[in-house]
Formats: structure tokens, sequence, C-alpha cells
């Protein structure tokens, strides 16, 4: 056959060999002729010559004549790829910032394609394969994100502005601040907004809030919840593995910390390297944790109230075996045993417990449900006032917690579990100018 449709292969072959051929039109339509000269009476071999440069599978099923064709999907994509290589176009470019000097480690990418990434050399010259469509993207810490449309171009120099609030943001290290734009210590700061979590715990609030902070709560039981948390690992022996717990510059305990209410953090910072924690000496060795509570604020006395409730359940229960169960369970534990042990339970009782016609000889309880709730309701306020003058000003803040427990205690009983916290915290400062 020469230059001939892949329909009139398949018409040819039906007619040489008796097979009948099972395919979709679509998938063979517009594929290219193909010419073949073979001599074989084997079907196999005459399809693999046949289709070799063609996308198509095929499937011989011998025992009933029927052969099947179907678009091969790595030919496809093989296809797919030259074609969307044949669409892409090289961009190439400078970035420089205002002033005109060239940035060098600007990130250089196609708008929702991750794969397709760069950087500027020390020169500022990025270089990209980009399909026909594709937005430009520019980024780099300290400067305004750009985006540019390609489209026909095939130069794009950039100018980016510097992020004057993002450089300007004050950060506390030590014993003092420093803009961000001056800070080359690995220092984390987390927003106070961020800490508005429904838990009454602070410590259970830093887990997922900064990159190298491992955080983890071993109980739930109201007071007793604190979370144990490391600042990039331990890196000390012994038994003191906490970081340095700075309140308003005040060496404290992660209890103060966990109670501390985040309506009340006016900024909290991580710091996290050697450089950062240097001021603080061995103590500083597992990280430092420096917060900075609010001040009052010259002006007209100003209230803030917020309220919170809560639900908290349990994460994880044990599954209790109901009577019936435990009563046989028990039986043959004894037997395997002693075959001749006496069991503790009848037959009979088992039975008539199963049975339940008298629950008050024979009853039936579920400890678990009677004993435990499945969720519990917590509630939270916080009151606050700030202002004053321009000598004294004041901050004063006001705080109720109350965290109750799963264990379940019936109204009509007049006994108190104790299974929960009731927390009243009031925090003032003064500011007074001589």
């Amino acid at each position: 056959m020469s230059n001939g449709s892949v329909t009139a292969l398949i018409k040819d072959i039906q007619r040489q060999t008796g097979y009948a051929f099972l395919y979709n039109l679509n998938d063979i339509k517009e594929l290219d002729a193909i010419s073949i000269s073979i001599e074989s009476d084997n079907i196999r071999e005459v399809l693999a010559e046949s289709l070799k440069d063609l996308p198509l599978d095929f499937l011989v099923k011998e025992d009933e004549k029927v052969v099947i064709l179907k678009r091969s999907t790595k030919k496809i994509n093989r296809e797919r790829l030259l074609a969307s290589l044949r669409q892409q176009s090289t961009v190439q470019g400078i970035v420089v910032d205002t002033s005109g000097t060239p940035l060098t480690g600007v990130t250089v990418s196609v708008k929702n394609r991750a794969s397709m990434a760069t950087s500027t050399d020390v020169n500022g010259r990025y270089v990209l394969q980009v399909p026909e469509d594709a937005v430009l993207v520019f980024t780099m810490v300290g400067y305004h994100t750009h985006e540019v449309i390609v489209g026909n171009q095939r130069e794009i120099d950039v100018v980016l502005e510097m992020s004057a609030s993002l450089l300007d943001d004050v950060v506390v290290v030590g014993f003092g601040t420093q803009k961000r734009t001056n800070l080359v210590a690995s220092v984390t700061s987390v927003s106070p907004g961020n800490l508005k979590v429904p838990s009454s715990n602070l410590t259970t609030a830093l887990a997922g809030q900064a990159a190298g902070i491992i955080a983890y709560q071993r109980s739930g039981e109201p007071g007793q919840d604190n979370a144990d948390f490391f600042v990039r690992g331990i890196t000390t022996f012994g038994t003191n593995t906490n970081p340095l717990i700075l309140i308003d510059g005040i060496e404290l305990t992660s209890n103060d910390l966990a109670r501390l209410r985040p309506d009340d953090i006016q900024s909290f910072s991580i710091l996290k390297d050697a450089t950062a924690t240097a001021l603080y000496g061995s103590r500083g060795a597992n990280g430092v944790i420096l917060v900075v509570t609010k001040q009052g604020k010259e002006g007209p006395a100003k209230f803030s109230f917020r309220v919170e409730n809560s639900i908290s359940a349990p994460t994880q229960t044990v599954d209790v075996a109901d009577p019936v169960t435990y009563m046989r369970m028990h039986n043959e534990a004894i037997l395997t045993r002693d075959p001749l042990g006496t069991i503790l339970y009848s037959q009979e009782k088992i039975e008539m417990t199963e049975a339940g016609r008298y629950p008050l000889i024979y009853p039936a309880n579920d400890w678990k449900s009677m004993l435990f709730k499945n969720y519990t309701m917590n509630q939270r306020s916080n009151l606050n006032v700030s202002g004053g003058g321009g000598v004294a000003r004041y901050y004063v803040a006001g705080s109720f917690n109350r965290d109750n427990g799963i264990l379940n205690v019936d109204k009509r009983n007049n006994f108190n579990n104790n299974i929960a916290i009731n927390n009243y915290d009031l925090r003032s400062t003064v500011n007074i100018d001589l």
C-alpha cells in the first residue's frame, strides 16, 4: 500500500484476514497517510509495522477475530508537548529599581504556571520560555509585585518599586526595636489577630503560626492544657528545654504566657537563630519569645469588648464493650486460664441482660454515655479601656474565661466535680511622663 489512509488499511486487512475492527472514527479521521510493504501472515506484525508512526494502540483478540484500535495516550501527550513547545516563545529583559540599579534575584514566573519560572542574574537580566497567552509576574521581598501581559513582546524591561510599608515595619528585637529593612537575624513576628483562635490557652494558638515552631498539646483537661513548644528543635541538654519567654521585658513561664489574652498583646516576636538570641547568652539557646502588651495612648477613652463561645470535643475516645459482650469475654478469659475455673457471670444473667426484661435486676448501662458528654461549651470575654493625656496614659483590661470539662453531671445531684476552670484576669498599665 502506498500513501493510503488508515481506513483503507483497515479494509484491506479485513478482506485478507477476516478480522473485524472496532474503533472510534474520530481517532483515525485526521491521521496522516501511510505507506507500507510487508509480507507476513501474523496480523500483529502487520499492525505493528503499519501503525508504528501513528498515535494508535491496538489489541488483537484472536479467539473472537477482533482488533480494537484506540488513541495512544503517550503519543498524544508527546504531540501536545511538541505543539506547546512550538507555541512557546523566548522572552528576555532586565529588571531595575526606581534608581535604575539592576536587581539580582528577582523571581520571574508565568502566572498560574509554577513550573515556568526563573530569576534575574547579577546584571538584573532574565530569559524565560513562555506560552503565547502568558502573564509574567515579577516578585521580590521588599518590592511591590508587578505583572505584565506578554502578548507579542519579546523583550520586557521592568521597574520595581519599593514597598515602603513592609520595610518600615517595626520588629521587637532584644531590649529595643528595629525596622525590618535593617534586620538580618531570623525573627518572626506573629500578628495578635492570628492568635485569636477559639482557645483560652495562648500556647495552643502558636501551632502553625510561624515557621520553625513546633507545638503539641498533651492534655485537654481544663487548666492542664498547656502546649509544649520548641523553637527550631531542642539545642540544650538537661531538663530546661523551653524557650526564654519575656513579657514586657520580664522573664515569665509558659503558664503566664498561656493565660495571656490576645486582646492585650501589642506585638509578638520569636527570635530563632544565634544572631537574634546572642543578647541573652545561653538562656536564649532554645529561642526567645518576646511579648509586648498594649499601652495607653493619648486621646479620649476607647472601649473594646469581645465575647466568645466555643465548643470543645474530644479528638479520640475509647470504645467500651456493652455489658453482654463484657460478661462473655470475662468468662472466656477465666476459662482460658483455667478450664476448671469459676466464672463470675452465669449464663442466665447474660441471657436476661441481653433480653432486657428486668433492667433493675439485670441492668445494661452505657457507662460511657452516662459519664461523659460528646462536647462542652466554653466562654471567654474581654473588656479593655485605654486613653490619657500628654502626661499620663492608661490601659486597663479585665477578662473572664470558663473552660468546662466533658464529665457529665446530672443537675439533680448536688456534688461538684471540679472538672472546670474559672479564670479572672485584671491587667492595668499606667505611664506617667515626669
